[in-house]
């Protein structure tokens, strides 16, 4: 894939509920065990197939940028929030945090559209109107890595 692929995804579980954990006793010894929650497995997956739906049918190798815009639930009274304060009601819309999404987000891609997140050379994110239902628009973008360069040490002399 070349070029930039735009995929439409339901609004994401938070970072703060996508780890559980449990406490296991193992005889008079108790430990703690964290695993993924159903409910990101549920988003993970749910992305797998938006992704073929959107034309991603492997993932991107290499160098990607990603661009997303969290869009939270828009909620019953927003028109009364409108009348109130029609330039920022948006702000009293409850919104999971955009780094909380990111991680999600990242971990929901890695496999499925892109091939690890330690390919991810650039990030940008916004907090978008609220829409029913919350949604996350996310668009990735291959890199194409520059071509190499002399290197140069510390002081700028080239080795």
């Amino acid at each position: 894939m070349t070029s930039a692929v735009t995929i439409t995804l339901p609004y994401p579980v938070s970072a703060n509920r996508y780890w559980q954990t449990r406490i296991i006793k193992v005889g008079a010894q108790s430990r703690a065990m964290t695993y993924v929650s159903t409910e990101a497995k549920a988003f993970k997956e749910q992305v797998g197939w938006l992704a073929k739906a959107a034309g991603v049918l492997k993932p991107i190798l290499g160098r990607v940028a990603i661009s997303y815009t969290l869009h939270p639930h828009c909620p019953q009274d927003a028109h009364r929030r409108m009348k109130r304060d029609p330039y920022t009601w948006d702000d009293t819309v409850q919104c999971i945090d955009l780094d909380n999404a990111q991680k999600v987000l990242l971990d929901a891609l890695k496999g499925v559209a892109i091939e690890d997140d330690k390919w991810v050379r650039r990030i940008t994110a916004e907090r978008g109107m609220p829409v029913d239902g919350g949604k996350l628009v996310v668009t990735i973008t291959p890199i194409k890595a520059a071509p190499e360069q002399e290197q140069g040490d510390l002081l700028g002399t080239l080795v």
